[in-house]
Formats: structure tokens, C-alpha cells, sequence
């Protein structure tokens, strides 16, 4: 049995502590994390996903960017406890927050990740947008909210203002 709770600010460093054993601590040097820097996260889509005996298993976080001008939400990142993998908590961390997204009326989101993993969720590879190198652009996704969001869409991804 798990529960699933949006991030309070009693979880931050559990949750840092999570990232930091699924990526390393060298992951805030990623170009993604340029586009976090001095912003807050989208509160209502970061969840936190804890088993019976409150123990973090999971936890996904949101940013908002503007890429080619346009709103956008940035996804991630996104970690499951290596003793938790393989028990689709990643996939539903990533479908209820998507569907919460939607909720709240965001139109496109995106991403910096495996292509093979996030095409079960919809996402492909955006064409024109560009993130801060040195981001590989076969891996920067992204999934309409909204169908046709993304059409058009093209240019730098910046930091919300």
C-alpha cells in the first residue's frame, strides 16, 4: 500500500537525498538544472510517494520554463528507491501528475530523457526546441496536454520568469 501526497516542505531534503542516490550529487550540474535555479517548482504536481510505514519510495518534481516563448512545464526530475524499481511506481507517479497538469490547465510539457522510456507516456522528440547545452537533442521530449500545443513551438527554453 503506498500514499500519494503532494511535496511538503518537511520532505525537501528526503526527497534531495532520493535524487541524490538515484543520480548521483553531480546530478545539479545538468543543463536542466540552469532552468530550476531561483524558480519554484510547480508545488501541486511534486509528489511524494510513501509505503505504509511513511518511508519515501518515489517522488517527482515539475518546473515551469518557457520554451520558444511559450509556458511550458519542465518534468523532473523524476526517482523511484533502487529497492522499489520494477514496481511501476515511476509510471504512476508520472500518469497522476500528467492528469493533474491537464487539471490545472497547463497545455505542454517536456522533458530531458530516454526517448524508449517516456514513449509509453506519450512523449517524442521536439524538434526546434532547444535546451542549454550540452543537452543531447534526441533526448529533449515533449507530450501535448492540450492537442496541437506543441505545434509551432520552437526556440530556446528558458527559465520562467
Amino acid at each position: 500500500m503506498y500514499r500519494l501526497a503532494v511535496e511538503g516542505p518537511d520532505d525537501w531534503w528526503e526527497i534531495e537525498a532520493l535524487y541524490d542516490l538515484c543520480f548521483a550529487p553531480g546530478r545539479t550540474a545538468l543543463s536542466s538544472y540552469r532552468l530550476r535555479d531561483g524558480v519554484a517548482p510547480v508545488a501541486d504536481l511534486c509528489l511524494a510517494l510513501r509505503d505504509d510505514t511513511g518511508t519515501l519510495a518515489a517522488a517527482i518534481r515539475y518546473w515551469p520554463v518557457r520554451a520558444g516563448g511559450q509556458p511550458a512545464l519542465l518534468l523532473g526530475p523524476v526517482a523511484v528507491h533502487p529497492t522499489r524499481q520494477g514496481e511501476g511506481l515511476g509510471a504512476l507517479l508520472i500518469h497522476e501528475s500528467l492528469a493533474e497538469a491537464r487539471r490545472l490547465g497547463w497545455t505542454r510539457v517536456m522533458l530531458v530523457g530516454d526517448a524508449p522510456y517516456y514513449a509509453r507516456f506519450g512523449f517524442s522528440r521536439l524538434d526546434g526546441v532547444t535546451m542549454p547545452p550540452p543537452t543531447n537533442p534526441d533526448r529533449v521530449l515533449g507530450l501535448d496536454l492540450v492537442p496541437g500545443a506543441w505545434a509551432g513551438v520552437a526556440g530556446r527554453v528558458e527559465k520562467a520568469a
